[in-house]
């Protein structure tokens, strides 16, 4: 049973600056707002004096410490401070006090009160460089249209879900861009978005590149492909492959019909074998059969894993 009403999770690298005042403005709020709340924070492999500064800050009773022994990455980071949220409603949020802790009682509200299950920050102002705007706006259009999810900033880190959400989902790799998609894969559908302030960053310098722009769009295919056939892989192996090879196989009647009805007319034509198309199709009746192959051997490892049929199970009445 929760106690607190929130858990703030703050996975960060190398903020040592920003901390302090982070962690008073958080409990300003909360303070403020008559809300319990504990603060988790992860460092994931810091090599400043992040960690000295957790443990300074840990002497408040509300604030926890996580270290890893080196840097992991964001994903492993959230992970990890899920499984110790005790609060009904987790917020995360970045470190580098470009996240307004302001918006937490609105965001608290709109989960308890609202509803909702994830409530994702839409940085819809943002005082970042055009070289970091333009490519976000092009990967959260790919992202809405592959996913269906109808957000304007996936990524943004400053997001509210209930407990519920943070205790049924596992982030891995670098798939925290994706929590939305992972959360409605599982069946947690009620997913909305509030518009929240962007805060010009006061210390250090931005810990990621444009390289994840296109690791972003790789983990969507994947995260996209696992939600969809992770437990019916026959059913897009077999359909690609069943697809090419009847392709492939109806060109290669298509020609020779062709030679046959040629012969029979008296006009000699090239060898079936001399035909490009010839070729083609062959080409593609081998992808479809490997592909059908694969299928088949995916569908054999899914129906031994030991999740087979795990499921996630939101109530119970009796039982």
């Amino acid at each position: 049973m929760n106690t607190l009403d929130i858990s703030v999770v703050i996975p960060l690298l190398n903020e040592e600056e920003s901390l302090p005042e982070l962690v008073q403005w958080i409990n300003k709020v909360l303070n403020e707002n008559k809300l319990t709340g504990e603060i988790i924070l992860i460092d994931d492999g810091s090599t400043d004096s992040s960690w000295k500064v957790i443990s300074d800050l840990s002497s408040a009773e509300n604030v926890k410490g996580i270290r890893f022994k080196r840097n992991y990455g964001k994903s492993a980071a959230l992970n990890t401070g899920f499984q110790y949220t005790s609060g009904a409603v987790v917020i995360t949020m970045d470190a580098d006090l470009q996240d307004s802790p302001d918006e937490i009682p609105e965001l608290y509200k709109m989960i308890r009160d609202d509803g909702f299950d994830l409530v994702s920050g839409w940085k819809k102002k943002r005082y970042d460089p055009l070289t970091k705007t333009i490519p976000t706006k092009l990967f959260n259009g790919v992202n809405r249209w592959m996913s269906g999810i109808q957000l304007h900033d996936m990524n943004c880190g400053l997001k509210a879900y209930d407990s519920r959400v943070t205790k049924s989902i596992e982030v891995y790799g670098e798939m925290h861009r994706y929590i939305p998609v992972i959360a409605k894969s599982i069946g947690f559908n009620k997913i909305g978005e509030k518009v929240v302030s962007h805060q010009a960053r006061k210390y250090g310098t931005t810990k990621f590149g444009i390289e994840r722009f296109i690791n972003g769009f790789l983990d969507l295919l994947t995260i996209t492909f696992v939600s969809r056939f992770s437990k019916k892989p026959m059913h897009f192996f077999g359909a690609f492959g069943t697809l090419m090879f009847f392709i492939g196989f109806a060109v290669t009647a298509w020609l020779v019909t062709s030679k046959a009805i040629s012969l029979f007319q008296g006009n000699p034509n090239r060898l079936i074998t001399e035909e490009p198309g010839f070729y083609f199709s062959l080409f593609i009746m081998i992808i479809g059969t490997q592909l059908f192959l694969t299928g088949f051997l995916a569908e054999l490892v899914s129906r031994n894993a030991p999740d087979r049929n795990q499921y996630d199970i939101s109530e119970k009445v009796n039982l």
